[in-house]
């Protein structure tokens, strides 16, 4: 077992913790906050509001900050790249992020955006999960962004299809 391979084994905490957070756990308080402090009724669409906001806008814009800045984190912790040469392809994928992510932080301001941001976004991270599940060398990081790019595509797809 070389050095990358033990190293890709080992959980990522931070990278665990910031996707768990923005994906499940914020979404959720600002889904009651909002029911609390405007009387707003408790619904799928009061959630989905929250959840494209933080788990696809705040996650994606936080991740494509990050892969502009710091390509090196998502090739060495999420797809186990030892090599510089996959640093310009992580960075253009960080712009992706930060425009998916963008289109989803303005929806919070303007909810007709939500729609598009659930397809577009939906099916990138749809498209993101299959790539993971095929990776028959995936480590524990990748495993859990593969389970919460399947999270966020189901929840996404549903609320596409209620939306339309």
């Amino acid at each position: 077992m070389t050095i990358i391979n033990h190293i890709e084994n080992k959980p990522n905490w931070f990278y665990i913790i910031s996707v768990s957070v923005l994906t499940f756990i914020l979404p959720a308080i600002c889904f009651v906050t909002e029911h609390f402090f405007t009387n707003t009724v408790l619904s799928f669409n009061l959630f989905g509001k929250w959840f494209i906001f933080s788990a696809v806008g705040l996650r994606l814009f936080l991740a494509g900050t990050k892969q502009v800045i710091n390509p090196e984190f998502t090739a060495k912790e999420i797809f186990h790249l030892d090599s510089s040469d996959s640093f310009p392809i992580l960075r253009e994928l960080g712009f992706a992020n930060l425009c998916f992510g963008l289109v989803a932080v303005v929806s919070i301001f303007k909810p007709e955006w939500r729609t598009v941001s659930a397809f577009a976004s939906g099916l990138y991270f749809g498209f993101a999960a299959i790539q993971h599940g095929f990776n028959k060398t995936s480590g524990i990081n990748e495993k859990f962004a593969l389970w919460t790019d399947l999270i966020i595509f189901v929840f996404l797809s549903v609320y596409f299809i209620k939306s339309i």
